[in-house]
C-alpha cells in the first residue's frame, strides 16, 4: 500500500490513498486549525470501524444471513499524556434484517475481532476493546 500526505496549512492535511481517494484531516480552532475535517484519530476509529464492519458483513453473508443494514456505535478514550493513545474502545454493532440469528452475528464479530480485522488487532495492543450488537427486525 501507499498514500500520500499533502500539508495544506495550519494543521490541515489532504491525504491521498493509493487508490486515488482523498480525504481533508484538519484540527479544531483551539490546536491551530479551522476544523475543515476529521481529526487524524477520528479517522483511524472510522477506518476501524470500517475494516471490522467489512469483515462482519462479508461473514454474515457467507452465512446466508438477510442483512439489511448495519452501523457501528464507536467510544473511545485515550492516554492523559503523550502519546495519546487508544486506551479503551468499545465498538456497537447494530445489525438489521430479517430473521437473523444473535449466535451468528456475535461470531461474525469475534471473528473479525480475533482473526480478520487487522486495524483493530493492532490497536489491541494498546487499548481494551470491547464489542456487543443489538438485532433489529427490518
Amino acid at each position: 500500500m501507499k498514500a500520500r500526505l499533502k500539508w495544506v496549512d495550519g494543521v490541515c492535511f489532504l491525504g491521498e490513498s493509493g487508490s486515488g481517494h482523498a480525504v481533508v484531516m484538519d484540527g479544531a480552532p483551539e490546536g491551530g486549525g479551522r476544523n475543515l475535517g476529521p481529526r487524524p484519530m477520528e479517522l483511524l476509529l472510522l477506518g476501524t470501524a470500517g475494516c471490522t464492519s467489512y469483515d462482519v458483513i462479508t461473514i454474515l453473508k457467507k452465512s446466508r444471513q438477510q442483512v439489511s443494514d448495519c452501523w457501528v456505535e464507536i467510544e473511545a478514550e485515550r492516554a492523559g499524556e503523550e502519546p495519546k493513545v487508544f486506551t479503551r474502545i468499545h465498538f456497537h454493532f447494530v445489525v438489521s434484517g430479517r430473521e437473523l440469528k444473535a449466535d451468528a452475528v456475535e461470531r461474525a464479530i469475534r471473528l473479525s475481532a480475533e482473526k480478520y480485522c487487522s486495524a483493530s488487532i493492532m490497536l489491541g495492543k494498546t487499548a481494551d476493546i470491547s464489542h456487543d450488537f443489538e438485532l433489529r427486525d427490518a
